[in-house]
């Protein structure tokens, strides 16, 4: 089936869809819809370094919350931000700044869905790096037909990953106690591949999330609870996703439904004569009854200690669900 994509759904894949390591590409979409109003294909960088600035500085003036997803570092413009706001550089010299340090992995990858370059190419934008940046018309077509709705899912992002990186640099407030009994019994991180052919015995190619076929160069373990969380990578956490939605749930919190859906598969892999099924028992229980209540004990510590960091901030929300999403995965699928 050939999915043709408009100009607005390849905008929405690249909010949504993009590896949100941190804030910049989220301040990056703003800013360009807000230039996008004065219907100038030519944008001059002092003035695109401008505008972002000026859109960090108005988002962390109202906020102290986590930029990026590395508790040990500051992204670039948090630290320009408290430069100016310290008074040590005047705002010249901070927009300066931005130009010549923040625009390095942005603004090359911006238009990047998921790890694939090749989907949206320059749909919106090319650019002459440090001293222009040329918007398309695509842009100004989805700026004057969506502008409202564009902005508000990109606050909505914004205001999201923000939630995920407080919770993800350990700056919550309660349940540290719990926090700390996972941190105790965790360990490093294995090579997650070696699982693949296992998993997909029992989930066939199928996306564990929305169900779509997986192409082999597109296949991602995840950790249905979240692994900063959980601390480990035993089987009876492990699925297998599409690397898009891998991406997009990251460390937030699966509704109840999953939780159903990975018991029955820990159930199925129990029923047969894998070993993995003694892994199983040893980490939940020799029950049906104690596997179900670990499982269950699990979730609602991460839910706790999450704050309630739900997928798309609903525990309701159900990648089968989502036709945006189905359409996206189709088109990549069929490339």
């Amino acid at each position: 089936m050939n999915v043709k994509f408009a100009n607005v759904d390849y905008w929405k894949a690249i909010i949504l869809y993009g590896l949100n390591q941190a804030t910049y590409k989220i301040a990056l979409g703003k800013t360009l819809l807000e230039l996008a109003q004065n219907k100038r294909n030519e944008i001059d960088w002092h003035l695109l370094s401008k505008a972002y600035f000026d859109n960090y500085i108005n988002r962390l003036a109202t906020s102290s919350r986590a930029q990026q997803s590395n508790p040990a570092r500051k992204t670039v413009m948090e630290k320009i931000v408290n430069l100016y706001q310290l008074n040590k550089i005047n705002y010249d010299e901070a927009i300066s700044k931005v130009g010549s340090e923040a625009f390095n992995d942005v603004i090359p990858r911006f238009q990047t869905i998921g790890t694939d370059k090749t989907i949206a190419g320059e749909k919106f934008y090319h650019f002459i790096h440090g001293e222009k940046l040329f918007l398309h018309d695509s842009v100004f077509q989805i700026q004057e037909m969506y502008n409202d709705e564009l902005i508000a899912e990109i606050n909505a992002r914004w205001s999201l990953l923000e939630g995920a990186f407080t919770i993800a640099n350990g700056n919550c407030e309660l349940t540290n106690d719990i926090r700390d009994v996972y941190l105790l019994n965790g360990y490093e991180r294995t090579n997650l591949t070696n699982n693949i052919p296992f998993l997909q015995g029992y989930q066939g190619n199928l996306c564990f999330y929305c169900t779509e076929k997986i192409n082999a160069d597109n296949i991602h373990v995840d950790h249905v609870l979240p692994r900063q969380f959980i601390q480990n990578d035993e089987i009876w956490n492990l699925v297998l996703s599409h690397s898009l939605c891998n991406l997009h749930k990251s460390d937030s919190l699966v509704g109840k439904h999953y939780l159903q859906k990975l018991l029955a598969r820990n159930e199925n892999i129990i029923g047969s004569n894998h070993p993995w099924r003694k892994k199983i028992i040893e980490a939940l229980g020799s029950t049906t009854d104690k596997r179900a209540k670990n499982l269950w004990n699990h979730y609602e510590n991460a839910r706790i200690v999450l704050r309630n960091n739900y997928w798309e901030n609903s525990p309701s929300y159900n990648k089968e669900n989502d036709p945006f999403f189905k359409q996206l995965i189709t088109k990549l699928n069929n490339r």
